[in-house]
């Protein structure tokens, strides 16, 4: 036996090499793909990969100011008119802000009404009264300065009691032209430079509630305003990516709400640099979206973005390039556009040279 094993050993080596050898050589059967690539329909042609867009632009909204979100006033699918609320950030602090400087601009009003209003009628009398006082002992030493000057004369006085008499009389001038100076600083009322101070601290003050009411108003986040021939354009509103009890803030580049005007929609193509010298805008175009290959979109040109750009949009093809920078070109879907979403991958889009 031991002289056969070592044949018989080699002999099924041999089978079996021999075996695998021809099963691995068969062909592998092609499976047709489930659904077919689609194809050009010009002989001439530039290829790229497009991405379904509304009218306007997808509008991505943001937030003026960091907050927390009070209310939402929209829901997806929702169209909106210009300038109609979309969502609100709590307002508490700054209508708190708002209360206090109101107050403070009342007083600031009142301080200019008072300067305005003077002087008081009621104030005028006690000084007039002190005027009269004040010339009645005018009146008094210069008669008793009169005096002492007789007697001076018939040596029937002291020199010191002549110069004390002068002396008093002069004081009591002085206090008399006092008295007719403040009369006359009370009836002209108060002084016009006080009265700019305090015109000042009411502009400012208004002008700090009126600061406020502008930060009121951008706590609530507003759908833009947009003209078109007809007038003001309606939007759809596409997404709505906040809730209530949210914080947003303005450094994120989060899309709050993401609002179009789908009525019409374009197709945003990226056409590589590399065939961008080879694209004519006057050549006909249709584009085919992933998945139904028999539905053919007849697109008409509408404007190239005249900036290349790195390539943002990628479909997968394991021939892209992530430093491949693209060519924008935009085109309106001018018929079967409704059943058509935004934000939809064109599968390709072919475009005639000619």
């Amino acid at each position: 036996m031991r002289n056969f094993l070592l044949p018989l050993t080699a002999l099924g080596m041999l089978l079996f090499g021999v075996n695998h050898i021809r099963t691995r050589q068969t062909e592998t059967p092609q499976i047709p793909p489930p659904i077919a690539p689609a194809g050009s329909p010009y002989p001439d042609r530039v290829a790229g990969a497009g991405l379904v867009e509304a009218a306007t632009e997808n509008i991505a909204i943001g937030t003026h100011l960091p907050g927390i979100v009070d209310r939402v006033f929209v829901r997806v699918g929702q169209r909106v008119r210009s300038d109609e609320p979309l969502f609100e950030l709590d307002t508490r602090l700054v209508r708190s802000q708002i209360a206090v400087q109101e107050s403070r601009s009342a007083s600031s009003r009142a301080e200019l009404s008072k300067l305005e209003q003077l002087p008081r009628p009621e104030d005028i009398p006690p000084v007039v009264a002190q005027r009269e006082e004040a010339e009645a002992v005018v009146r008094q030493w210069e008669d008793e300065y009169a005096r002492q000057q007789q007697l001076a004369r018939d040596k029937a006085t002291t020199e010191s009691s002549l110069v004390a008499s002068r002396q008093k009389l002069a004081a009591a001038r002085a206090d008399a032209a006092g008295m007719k100076a403040e009369e006359e600083r009370l009836r002209a009322g108060a002084w016009e430079a006080d009265k700019t101070i305090a015109r000042a601290a009411v502009a400012m003050t208004e002008a700090e509630i009126l600061q406020l009411k502008t930060q009121l108003d951008l706590h609530r986040v507003c759908t833009p305003v947009l003209m078109d021939e007809a007038g003001a354009v309606e939007l759809t509103v596409l997404q709505v990516n906040v809730r209530p009890g949210e914080a947003v803030d303005t450094m994120s580049g989060k899309a709050l709400v993401m609002l179009g005007d789908v009525r019409r929609k374009h197709v945003r193509v990226d056409i590589d640099e590399h065939d961008a010298p080879r694209f004519r805008e006057n050549g006909a175009a249709t584009g085919v979206l992933r998945g139904d290959i028999d539905k053919t979109l007849p697109l008409k040109f509408m404007r190239i973005e005249p900036f290349v750009l790195p390539k943002r949009s990628l479909t997968g093809d394991n021939t892209e390039r992530v430093d491949t920078r693209v060519l924008q070109v935009l085109y309106e879907i001018t018929s079967n556009a409704d059943a058509i979403f935004i934000g939809e991958l064109k599968d390709s889009g072919w475009y005639d040279k000619v």
